[in-house]
């Protein structure tokens, strides 16, 4: 069974931090694409970061580029998000998402990803 395990969500102050972990099952992590979207309540589902299996290339959301960095952990079957100088519009609702393909310019997309986690509550107080 395919399973993608968001852990790390909470409430933090704005400024904080916090990390978020992806831990994957069920399919060959290292063949897979790891992103994170987030939806807001009454907002569309964006893309937030992803990193490559094949090269370990990240790309950001300009709305987290420069506080953000993702990473991933062959041996653990995991991705972090490390969120940092938090904002009240990172306020969501964060999901990680594997995808066995993903061409050029479409990481952010959502039909791009096979699998999804159940996602983590982020909760940024101003």
């Amino acid at each position: 069974e395919v399973q993608l395990v968001e852990s790390g969500g909470g409430t933090a102050q704005a400024g904080g931090s916090l990390r978020l972990s992806c831990t994957a099952s069920g399919f060959t992590f290292d063949d897979y694409v790891i992103g994170w979207f987030r939806q807001a309540p009454g907002k569309e589902r964006e893309g937030v970061s992803c990193i490559s299996n094949y090269d370990n290339s990240t790309y950001y959301a300009d709305s987290v580029k420069g506080r953000s960095t993702i990473s991933r952990s062959t041996d653990k079957n995991t991705v972090y998000l490390q969120m940092n100088s938090l904002k009240a519009e990172d306020t969501a609702t964060y999901y990680c998402n594997a995808a066995r393909y993903s061409g050029h310019g479409t990481w952010d997309l959502t039909p791009t990803y096979d699998y999804w986690g159940q996602g983590t509550q982020v909760t940024v107080s101003s």
